[in-house]
């Protein structure tokens, strides 16, 4: 069984990680959010080293299941908490990246690029592709971590200018987001033939078969995202009438209104541009 288990130093996922933890403690100076990011990063350590990240790579679909639910709804909303409001302000002042960054927060938007990128990481060819080739394991877990972005990107209103969800709106939002992440969950559970012929040896390591090991990998993503995305809503909706804050409101900060006005400073520039002659 020893000579089963597949071993890789993952020396890319570590330097990876370590130049972007030391990055961030260079640009960050408020504590709360530097241990933020340090668990974030210690939780994406452990799915994506040996032995929960080789045996997510090639052998078992519950694991990688397991392994994209904690990088989806632990490791992306910590690393997007960790980062100071200014830092995004700076990086989204740019024209183009303005216009990206809000059409990505609106909530539409996002639950269909998390859809179509969920379903993407979890098909058959990719997943096949990350067992077989290194590079193809870490550009699906690159995928996996932008769509975890994208699903909290809505709910956590960290992009000024955006449309701000109400407290009611951000609740609302994590339940339906709740339901598309799980979107394959139904083909791994009633299907009869294993999807995925990348991944092997479940039954001598794991001791089950490989349409049982789809089948449980469906049950786990239902429960892995159903259980603590419904807490969160919740949270957001009970702690938001504790705090007296209407539920239907959506409060602004600063850095909102500075971006609405750096765009009409824009609109304006642009049609004096437009007026001028020749």
């Amino acid at each position: 069984m020893a000579t089963l288990l597949p071993f890789q130093w993952h020396l890319e996922e570590l330097l990876f990680i370590g130049a972007c933890w030391a990055t961030h403690r260079s640009f960050v100076a408020n504590e709360k959010q530097r241990r933020l990011c340090t668990w974030a990063f210690i939780a994406l350590l452990a799915v994506v080293v040996w032995p929960i990240g080789d045996i997510a790579a090639s052998v078992s679909l519950t694991v990688a299941t397991v392994q994209r639910l904690v990088i989806m709804l632990l490791v992306a909303p910590l690393l997007l908490r960790s980062v100071p409001i200014e830092i995004f302000s700076r990086l989204t002042r740019p024209r183009v990246v303005d216009f990206v960054a809000t059409k990505v927060a609106h909530p539409g938007l996002a639950i269909f690029l998390v859809t179509v990128l969920g379903t993407l990481t979890l098909s058959s060819p990719l997943v096949d592709w990350g067992a077989s080739s290194t590079f193809g394991r870490n550009v699906v877990l690159l995928l996996t971590l932008l769509s975890g972005f994208l699903l909290w990107i809505p709910s956590l209103a960290i992009i000024p200018g955006a449309r701000r969800l109400s407290p009611a709106g951000r609740a609302g939002f994590i339940f339906v987001s709740s339901l598309v992440v799980t979107s394959l969950s139904f083909v791994w559970i009633f299907s009869v033939h294993s999807l995925y012929p990348g991944l092997h040896n479940q039954h001598e390591l794991l001791n089950m078969t490989p349409v049982f090991d789809q089948q449980l990998a469906g049950f786990v993503a239902k429960l892995g995202c159903y259980l603590p995305m419904w807490v969160v809503a919740f949270r957001i909706f009970f702690h938001a009438e504790d705090e007296g804050i209407p539920v239907e409101e959506s409060p602004l900060q600063w850095a909102d209104v500075e971006r609405k006005m750096l765009r009409i400073d824009r609109q304006r520039e642009r049609a004096i541009r437009r007026h001028q002659p020749d």
